[in-house]
């Protein structure tokens, strides 16, 4: 379907392709992987026909209809979130159109084949469309990407830049393309729309080419990787797991040829020396030009690594930052109100929640960006803090170089030093030259980083610093935060990310904060014993939230309304006592005795809430 030739492209004499080809067929599902700046996005960018090579063809089949969607696309939209989904539809108003024009044709000319291929092809995907089926397809689409029904009606314009990627996910996929180039599709999705997605690729009989960096995701929906290191493309068959296995298997035996090529050229040449003056010169001579026409394997240079060296911070007190009943909301909506919480120094929290639930509005809050409705926010003694924002696109100076970007934000560091920071995550000297606005995302998520770190701040607010990073440079990113002997508040819905550098989780649900001690693993199962083990809270629409409020059949004796009361009295003791152990496992580390101790306890109050429930149930019922 897709079939590449030769294709080459340089940027100002930095070449990016040499003489690649390939060719996909239509129902492969691929992963694009490769160290940013390797030519990923370029790449979907010259299949999808917006970047123009220097060299080679690319060429798709005739018919075929492939879907792009880019990594940055801007969404303005006067239209209602419905209205604009179903927009996806359009294109079939085109087919119309184009179907009565080859119906002319055909009547002119009924030897016109290509026109009667194009009819037929037109005329089946029109058979397929049902208006009433479309809207019930764009609002399956749309409840799976996470949207409510209620949101529907509200416009476009009001929404998150995540939200509105959303939209634009939600019309490509209802565009029925053969084909998809994915360009980060997941980057503004929360993780319950990245599990949807995720199934939706695998349910799905289409092929794609994506550009993803989650591991898990990858593994999960593709079966096919195509890597693009050193200016050239690699297949190979699988996931990215078995990639990974493919191509280091493949390194081994790289360098065992290499050594082995490597003692054979030199015995060659101690042979050639040895004779060289004697009366075997000529044969020296001849086997010195069969020497030099032995192509040399070459080992590719092993990837950079992070060595970040921090200087040291500036001491702070204990309490880093204490955050009591702060409210905030915008257009008559409420966000999030009466937050609380404390952050010590040297922990790493992790803020969680859907998107849109006001988490990059916290940061801009906490940061001063936005101004709170009510409550207090107060940092610590000597604290001072850098915030990464997760749209770097906006933040730094696109017309200017990388070194600059950095001076600007940074005068106080030494040149020396911030060349180091940028050698530090991949950027070499002649790179540092480069404006920022030629990089690509990663680079410029990098470029950011560096800017915030070399602020020398004890504190840093991180929104989302592993957008558009790739699984190599998430990996280098997570050891230098690990390194940081500061404190780290930050936002990601990398779950592997999150996992690995987070020391406790607040998770902001229905306006509220929620903390629990530990990683993201630790949070997940603090929920699931919390679910299991915690029915009559969760279910308190199904059981009696108020035994006072039962409908009894006839009158009760005075004796049995008095052992009602009593009832009545020992359920409520007994559910506040659940309530108050089921508030202190948020402050408790799994698998430690004072969690066993509580969760003992726990069981014990339930069983005893159940046998109250069926006693008093007895006496209403008798």
């Amino acid at each position: 379907m897709i079939i590449a030739q030769n294709i080459q492209l340089s940027f100002a004499a930095q070449p990016i392709f040499d003489h690649i080809s390939f060719t996909i067929n239509q129902d492969q599902k691929i992963g694009l992987v490769g160290r940013n700046g390797s030519g990923k996005s370029t790449l979907l960018k010259a299949i999808a026909g917006y970047q123009e090579l220097n060299g080679g063809s690319i060429s798709v089949s005739k018919n075929k209809k492939i879907a792009y969607m880019p990594q940055d696309v801007v969404l303005n939209s006067s239209r209602t979130i419905l209205q604009e989904t179903l927009t996806a539809f359009e294109a079939l108003h085109a087919l119309m159109q184009e179907s009565v024009l080859l119906e002319k044709e055909m009547a002119a000319n009924d030897q016109n084949h290509t026109a009667a291929e194009r009819y037929c092809a037109i005329q089946l995907e029109l058979a397929e469309f049902n208006p009433v089926l479309a809207e019930i397809e764009a609002k399956k689409m749309l409840l799976g990407l996470g949207f409510k029904e209620e949101q529907f009606s509200q416009p476009v314009q009001a929404l998150s830049t995540g939200w509105k990627m959303r939209i634009i996910l939600a019309k490509l996929l209802l565009s029925r393309a053969d084909f998809y180039l994915f360009d980060e599709p997941t980057n503004h999705l929360d993780i319950l729309a990245k599990d949807w997605f995720m199934q939706f690729l695998k349910d799905s009989s289409c092929g794609f080419l994506l550009v993803c960096h989650e591991r898990h995701f990858l593994d999960a929906v593709c079966t096919e990787i195509i890597e693009l290191e050193h200016n050239k493309a690699t297949h190979y068959a699988g996931n990215y797991s078995s990639y990974e296995a493919q191509k280091e298997h493949a390194l081994e035996l790289l360098h065992s040829a290499y050594e082995q090529q490597q003692k054979e050229l030199k015995r060659k040449q101690e042979t050639i020396n040895k004779f060289r003056a004697g009366t075997r010169a000529k044969a020296a001579q001849s086997m010195m030009k069969s020497l030099d026409k032995i192509e040399r394997i070459t080992i590719p240079p092993s990837p950079k690594d992070i060595a970040v060296s921090f200087p040291p911070l500036p001491a702070s007190s204990k309490q880093v930052l204490t955050v009591k009943n702060i409210s905030y909301g915008f257009d008559n909506k409420k966000l999030f109100s009466d937050v609380s919480f404390e952050i010590e120094r040297g922990e790493k929290v992790a803020i969680v929640a859907p998107n849109g639930a006001g988490k990059t509005t916290l940061f801009n809050v906490l940061t001063g960006k936005y101004q709170k409705e009510t409550g207090s926010i107060v940092f610590g003694h000597n604290v001072t803090y850098a915030l990464f924002d997760q749209d770097q696109q906006a933040v730094l100076q696109l017309d200017k170089s990388i070194i600059d970007n950095i001076n600007a934000s940074c005068p106080k560091i030494p040149e020396p030093v911030i060349r180091n920071f940028l050698g530090a995550f991949l950027f070499s000297a002649d790179e540092i030259r480069k404006k920022v606005g030629v990089l690509s995302g990663g680079e410029k998520n990098r470029v950011g980083m560096v800017r915030v770190l070399l602020q020398n701040a004890n504190l840093l607010f991180l929104d989302e610093p592993t957008n558009h990073l790739d699984i190599s440079s998430k990996e280098l990113l997570l050891k230098a935060l690990k390194n940081y002997q500061g404190t780290i508040i930050f936002v990601s819905h990398d779950r592997s990310f999150v996992n690995s550098l987070a020391t406790r989780i607040l998770e902001l649900s229905d306006g509220k904060i929620l903390s629990y001690q530990g990683n993201y693993d630790d949070y997940l199962q603090h929920k699931k014993y919390l679910e299991t083990i915690s029915p009559h809270t969760q279910e308190k629409s199904s059981a009696p939230s108020a035994p006072s409020q039962q409908v009894k059949a006839m009158p009760l004796s005075h004796d049995l309304k008095k052992k009602s009361k009593a009832l009545e009295r020992s359920l409520e003791k007994t559910e506040a006592e659940i309530k108050k152990i089921e508030a202190r496992f948020a402050d408790l580390v799994y698998g430690t005795p004072a969690y066993s101790t509580a969760q003992t306890k726990l069981v014990q109050l339930n069983q005893e809430y159940d046998d109250l429930m069926k006693e008093w149930e007895l006496i209403l019922n008798s």
